[in-house]
């Protein structure tokens, strides 16, 4: 067995990451999992969370980045992200964050009032804006989730 894996994280704008690592472990969609080389094959959806990065048996964590969501492939020698938005941790605002998660938040909570009120076609659609809202609420949730976590 290999004692390194590659990892390679894209998103849609480009390749962001590419390099030979140790482990690395993906928010999956059933929860987080480990990428050791050698690891069996495995395609799994990505929730907004963290990934962290280890460069080596030796290290702790070298690179933690928050990814919004996606999907993720594993071979026995590769790690494959595919990203809808991947940011350092370093680069999250608190401050930011935290006001995009009320403006989130009073977002969801008008459009349930107003789906609440509606039928048929008019429902489905105002559903839709909802199911969207909560992503986005979700995310900025997770993001500051990932700052509280990489503080302590």
């Amino acid at each position: 067995m290999a004692d390194k894996l590659q990892f390679e994280l894209v998103s849609p704008e480009k390749l962001l990451l590419s390099e030979a690592v140790a482990m690395v472990v993906v928010p999956g969609g059933e929860g987080n999992f480990g990428v050791l080389p050698g690891h069996s094959l495995l395609i799994s959806t990505v929730r907004p969370g963290v990934i962290d990065v280890y460069a080596d048996e030796q290290t702790a964590i070298t690179e933690r980045i928050f990814v919004s969501g996606g999907f993720a492939e594993v071979t026995p020698e590769r790690c494959t992200v595919l990203a809808d938005e991947a940011l350092p941790i370093a680069s999250l605002d608190r401050a930011d964050l935290e006001a995009q998660q009320k403006t989130h938040a009073a977002s969801v909570a008008s459009l349930r009032d107003q789906a609440q009120r509606l039928l048929g076609a008019e429902r489905d659609g105002m559903m839709l804006e909802l199911r969207a809202a909560e992503r986005r609420l979700a995310t900025a949730l997770a993001k500051l989730e990932a700052l509280a976590a990489a503080a302590h």
